[in-house]
């Protein structure tokens, strides 16, 4: 899996850009750094990543405007440097589309497993491994191409979703009337079980839920199951 993959590292402290370059190089990836912001859009403007590995504490443009900006334009999967204790940071970076987290000071056998797990999740997202190409999933007056991953309402507008999204509301869309609970939503869209007391599934699900104009007190689409997890409750309709 790692051999050859470009990764970037963009963090303002040298000597965690030069350990994770030399960790990672060994691995068996491609790996790109950069120091800030301006640093980060050069290396973007000359290669395409596989992966963004992106603090949030840098001088000029911190990492959660950095990460809004590759979101307009990328669905490049992005994990973000954080401080241990900081919840709120980890909760913000989630919200704004970064797939996944790790908290300073980290191992970096966890980093790396962090990484596999998204890198497995970008192939299984790839449209040509898709098992109908092309096939359109309607529910709620909503209708997602699983191809484009591009949703679009019966008004015609449309979202173009991020890759933790679109997996997220096609895991849904694949179990309609199924509870599904933390560990598999996590599993899915992480590659990994859910930590005890981690809120980042919470804030995928409350996302979605903000895109698709659902309430969770109210829900149309999604539905808390409380102890339980969540469950999908509109229906579905496939075409090709």
């Amino acid at each position: 899996m790692a051999k050859g993959k470009p990764i970037l590292i963009v963090d303002d402290d040298q000597e965690i850009r030069e350990l994770l370059k030399e960790y990672l190089t060994r691995a068996g990836f491609d790996v790109l750094t950069a120091c800030d912001g301006v640093e980060m859009y050069q290396q973007l403007a000359q290669s395409t990543p596989e992966l963004i590995i992106l603090d949030i504490m840098m001088p000029g443009d911190d990492g959660f405007n950095l990460c809004q900006q590759i979101r307009r334009k990328s669905q490049v999967p992005i994990i973000m440097l954080t401080a241990a204790s900081d919840e709120a940071d980890r909760v913000i970076g989630l919200e704004l589309g970064a797939d996944d987290y790790i908290a300073k000071p980290f191992s970096p056998r966890e980093l790396m497993a962090r990484i596999k797990a998204l890198l497995r999740r970008a192939e299984f997202r790839q449209p040509e491994k898709e098992v109908v190409s092309g096939r359109k999933l309607k529910f709620a007056g909503w209708t997602l191409d699983t191809r484009t991953q591009l949703l679009t309402h019966d008004d015609g507008s449309g979202i173009d979703l991020t890759g933790s999204d679109f997996i997220l509301l096609h895991l849904f869309l694949q179990h309609p009337g199924q509870i599904l609970d933390r560990d598999t939503i996590s599993d899915a869209t992480r590659g990994r079980e859910s930590l005890p007391m981690e809120r980042g599934i919470d804030v995928q699900i409350s996302r979605l839920r903000q895109k698709l104009g659902d309430n969770g007190k109210g829900p149309r689409i999604i539905k808390t199951i409380r102890g339980s997890g969540y469950m999908l409750i509109a229906d579905v309709e496939h075409e090709e």
